[in-house]
Parts: structure tokens; sequence; C-alpha cells
């Protein structure tokens, strides 16, 4: 063997050797790598799992308040047939029957649970529907019949046949309306 075969082989035992060494550092290094990146992976399921618990509670906390808030709609849509009947009562007693002494105490009995009526829808949160004058809003209002009209613009209220609410920024009943048409 000559001088010049021993120093290539010698040159490639020492390359062989630091290759050797450095397959170990290479392993280790890619080991550390996936470690991290399974790391990142956990760290952000874990960060949508919070954030999906925090959501459901919000959700649930949410309905919670909804629930006590219109938890009353139901009741109170059975009682608006009967504030329907009184506001027809009061409103077919003649002016002399008002006046009656007789009539009288009975009328302002009337007139006071009526006001009473009120007091307590607006407690709850139950607003009655403006709608004369308006224009037609199918969120609110419910269109029944057209009334050929010249003094108002077509798809304004003109008429209400019964009246609608809200209970707070939801629709309880829609107002029964007739609305204006251009006479033919």
């Amino acid at each position: 063997m000559t001088e010049e075969n021993k120093v290539t082989d010698t040159q490639d035992d020492t390359l062989r050797a630091e290759t050797a060494d450095a397959a170990p550092e290479v392993a280790e290094h890619d080991r550390v790598a996936e470690l991290e990146a399974q790391l990142a992976e956990a760290k952000s399921a874990v960060m949508y799992a919070q954030a999906e618990t925090q959501n459901v509670r919000r959700r649930a906390e949410k309905e919670a308040q909804d629930a006590k808030t219109y938890a009353a709609t139901g009741f109170a849509r059975d009682v608006l047939s009967v504030a329907d009947n009184l506001t027809r009562a009061l409103a077919t007693i003649p002016a002399e029957l008002k006046e009656d002494e007789k009539f009288k105490g009975l009328v302002t009995g009337l007139e006071a649970t009526g006001r009473e009526l009120d007091s307590v829808f607006a407690r709850h949160g139950i607003s009655k529907i403006v709608a004369l004058g308006e224009a037609l809003d199918p969120n609110r209002h419910q269109a029944m019949m057209e009334v050929p009209s010249a003094d108002a613009e077509a798809g304004t209220i003109v008429q209400e046949i019964q009246a609608g609410y809200m209970i707070r920024d939801r629709l309880l009943r829609p107002a029964l309306v007739g609305v204006a048409k251009k006479p033919d």
C-alpha cells in the first residue's frame, strides 16, 4: 500500500467515525423536533378545547338568561286576549252610560283594571306596537286587508284591527292591520 492510499484510508476512517458520531446527534435532533411539534399540536388542541368550553358556557348562560327573560311569553299571549276583550268592552260603553251615576263605578273599575293590566305589561317588558300611520313592517304587522285611500300613501297602515305586542325585543303578537292602497 502506498503512502497515498494510507492517507486516503485514514481520511475515510475519520469520516466514517465522524458520521457515526453525528448520526445519533441527527437522530436526537429529529426526535426533539418531532416532540416539539407534538407539544405544539397538544397545546393547540388544549386551547381549542378551552375556547369551546368557554363558548358552551356562554351559550348556556345566554339560554338561561333568555329562558328567564322570555319565560312569560306563553302566559302573556294568553293574557293578551283578556286585554283585548277589556279594551273592546270599554270601547262599546256609550258616553251616556259612562256619565250615568249607576254605571260610573263599574266604568271606573273597568278603566282601572285596564290601566293596571297596562302597568303589569310594562313591568314585564310587554309593549304595544304602534301601527296607525306607520309603514307596514312585516316583522311587526300582519296586513289583513287593503283599504283604498286617497289621503294615505300606499303601504301605510290606516286601520288597526287588533293591537300587536312586543316582549322586550321579540314579537309577541303581530298587529293585525288594514293597509292603504291607491284608489281604483
